[in-house]
Parts: C-alpha cells; structure tokens; sequence
C-alpha cells in the first residue's frame, strides 16, 4: 500500500501547492502532506528528521538573505533604489525596464536568485509605486532574471550546488560551460518580455519624484551587502556551504547597524517570513519519501536512456524534460533527485549540463517552479496592501503561466542550444 499511497499523497500536496484552493498558502499543502505522511508511519520520523536536516545549509541562506533585506527597508534603501532608478530613466517606461532588468542581473549573478526575489522585489515595488506605472512588467523582471541568470556562477544559484554537490568543476570549466549558455538565456528572457509587455513599456512616467537620500545607516547597510557578495564569492570559491556564512555576515551586519541607530533587532526577526523555512522543509521530507521508494533507479534509467539517443539531441530532451518537471515538484527537490542522478548515472559533460540548465531555468514557466519565484510571490503579497498605481497586485497561477508559457521554452531553447555549441567548439564529452 505505501507504493501507492505515499506517491498519492505526495502528488495532491504539490497539486494543492500550485492550484492554491481558497487562497491557502502553498506552505499549509506542503508542510501538511509531510505531516501526514509521517503520522501514517510511511516516512519513519528518523529519515524525516534527516531530511529535514538536509535543508539546514538552505534555511541559514534565507534566514541571512530575508535579514538583510528587512534591515534595508527599515533604513531607507529602497526607497533610494526607487529614486535612483525612476530618476535614472528619464520619463520612458521602456529605459525603466532595462535598468531594472540590469539591476536583477547583477543581482542574482553575485548574490543568488534567492536575493533577487527577497531583496530585490520590494525595492523594485517602491520605485514603480513611485513612478505610479503598471507594475507586472518590472515585477516580473525580478521572478524570471532570477532563474535566466543563475547559472552564470555557482554561487547564482543554491539549486547548483545542489546539483553538483558531489563534484563542483572548477570556475573556469564552470564560465567555459556555462557562459554562453547564460548569455543567451538573459538576453533571449529580455527580448520576449521587451515584446510580452510593449504596450506597457511604451508609456511615458509623467510623475516628478523627489530624490530620496540615503542616511549613513543606509550607507551602512549598502557596504554590508558588499560584505556579503565578497562572503559568497570566497565560500563559493573555497568550495564551502553558503548558508552558514551568510547567515552569520547578516546578523554581523544587523547587529552593527541596529547599534549605531539604536533600534531594536528583534522588531526585523518577527518581519522574517519563517513559514518559508517550513515550505522549504517539507519539500525536503518529500523528496527523501519519494527516493525511498526506488525514484533514483527510475531517473538513473530515464538519463541513461536519453544519453542513447546522442549527445545533442539527448542533451536537448534531458534539458526540457527536467525544465518543465520542476513546475511539477519545485526546483529544490528536484535538484536533490538530479543531483543523486547524475552521481548515481555517472553523467559528465553534456548531458549533466543539461540536467543543470534545466533545474535552473525551467521554473520560469510557473510560479511554484523555484523556491526564488515563490520567495518572490510571497514578498509580493507582503508587499501589496496598498494599491499600485491604482491597481491591486495579484499574480495567480495562472497569469503567470501566461508569460512563462512563452518566455521559458524560448531561453530554454537557447540555452541548451549555447551548452551545445560550447560543446562542440570546446571539445568536451
């Protein structure tokens, strides 16, 4: 019976999380099948425990991340970055959207897509609040960049230690692979949202906004986010975990800011969204469940059959296959499946680049596709209490399915298509 109910409760859980009946939170589903599944002793309460641990490395990078970007609201940050970019554009919703689009690159390059969606979007929220403009194209710069662009470095991404966290290739093998592949995936993501959205995007801003000065704090607070990229450049560099590190560079930070503007810290820990910890648990829970009932030796055999086909080819199937089977169980537990696949298979080159592509960008065809696009939709309800520009945000599963029908497939597309050129100038098999 457990062959069958395990899989069963594990499949309505996720098809609860993405269909989101009577507005329930996705963390309820998930945290709940977990649950159920542990009352009804089909994950013993020993492997949930070590399933859950699994996720401790994931649970400090947040914790670190969602700190961080609470103490920058709280001293005036984004308000600044809302200033600086309405400013920056000069009237025209169009150079608007590059500069936010620019902005989310660099972002999620050197801080992770999990930045992007936390830090990033709330900044963003304001500036187009500020400049009193149709909100979804440039919020949704932050949802979609966060995915294009991270596989561009190790570090862009916590999915890709994930997926290679047996054998990480050197920065240089990693840039040779993974740069082209990147280029086209940002550029290819711009170009379709530029065209998606071009009638929003050939408006004009016609409101003045004042130029918002930051505070010393804020200074501060701006010099601990550069404390915090050069963390994540050196423990991604030294081939260590980046949740510890980051974490602890946060409350560094959080505590010298708190001290020279002698406020309270305790006030930004209750703002931390702590039920993401609890999504990003179970998801943990389920995947164990499912890898205990033989999923490896299905997967190991679906790669080894893909690989049968040719490398380009195979290569091509393995990348939309992956891509579009994350929006199915989320990115994170998929990575951990992909991971163990490509260990178990021995997969190299390729193929296990493909894997990596897939995991990274697939999740841009649906909201529940990465654990960034949900950090992501959960700022978004946070921050949306009040109207924006006279209009309620509210980006369902189904609108956002709508733009990532088009936008995912098409960089997806070249994506593997640069994996596959690098291969062939490259040489590598």
């Amino acid at each position: 019976m457990a062959h069958v109910v395990l899989p069963l409760i594990v499949a309505v859980s996720i098809a609860l999380m993405l269909t989101r009946p009577r507005g329930i939170p996705e963390v309820w589903w998930i945290s709940g099948g977990a649950l159920i599944l542990i009352v009804l002793r089909l994950v013993p309460l020993k492997l949930a425990g070590q399933a859950i641990a699994k996720g401790s490395d994931v649970y400090l990078f947040l914790i670190g991340m969602m700190l961080l970007s609470e103490l920058a609201r709280e001293q005036g940050v984004f308000d600044w970055v809302a200033s600086v970019a309405v400013r920056g554009a000069k009237g025209s919703c169009s150079r608007l959207f590059l500069l936010v689009y620019g902005v989310g690159t660099l972002v999620t390059i050197f801080m992770s897509n999990d930045a992007t969606a936390v830090v990033l979007t709330p900044a963003i929220l304001t500036a187009v609040r500020k400049a009193k403009v149709s909100p979804l194209p440039y919020l949704f710069v932050c949802a979609l960049i966060a995915n294009a662009a991270s596989f561009v470095l190790p570090i862009s991404n916590p999915a890709n230690l994930v997926v290679f966290h047996t054998g990480m290739p050197p920065l240089g093998t990693w840039l040779a692979d993974f740069g082209i592949p990147s280029l086209f995936s940002i550029l290819v993501t711009f170009f379709v949202m530029r065209f998606m959205f071009r009638e929003d995007l050939c408006k004009s801003i016609e409101c003045d906004v004042e130029d918002a000065r930051l505070s010393g704090n804020g200074k501060l607070v701006l010099a601990g986010l550069a404390l915090m990229i050069a963390v994540l450049l050196t423990a991604s560099a030294l081939k260590k975990d980046l949740g510890l590190p980051t974490c602890l560079a946060a409350l560094l930070i959080t505590a010298v800011v708190s001290i020279k503007a002698g406020s309270n810290p305790t006030r930004l820990a209750r703002e931390i969204s702590w039920s993401t910890l609890l999504l990003v648990a179970g998801l943990f829970v389920m995947v164990d469940a499912v890898e205990s009932q033989g999923a490896l030796n299905l997967t190991q055999q679906w790669l080894a059959w893909a690989s049968h086909l040719g490398q380009n080819l195979g290569a091509l199937v393995v990348g939309f296959v992956v891509g579009i089977a994350n929006n199915m169980v989320n990115n994170l537990p998929l990575g951990l499946i992909a991971g163990g696949t490509i260990q178990a298979a021995h997969a190299k080159g390729l193929i296990a680049n493909a894997v990596l592509i897939g995991v990274d960008l697939g999740p841009n065809l649906s909201v529940t596709g990465s654990l960034a696009t949900i950090l992501w939709l959960l700022a978004l309800r946070k921050e949306s209490g009040e109207d924006t520009g006279g209009e309620k945000i509210d980006v369902s599963f189904w609108k956002f399915l709508k733009v990532g029908a088009v936008a995912m497939p098409v960089a997806l597309f070249a994506a593997l298509g640069g994996a596959i050129l690098m291969n062939v100038l490259v040489g590598r098999h």
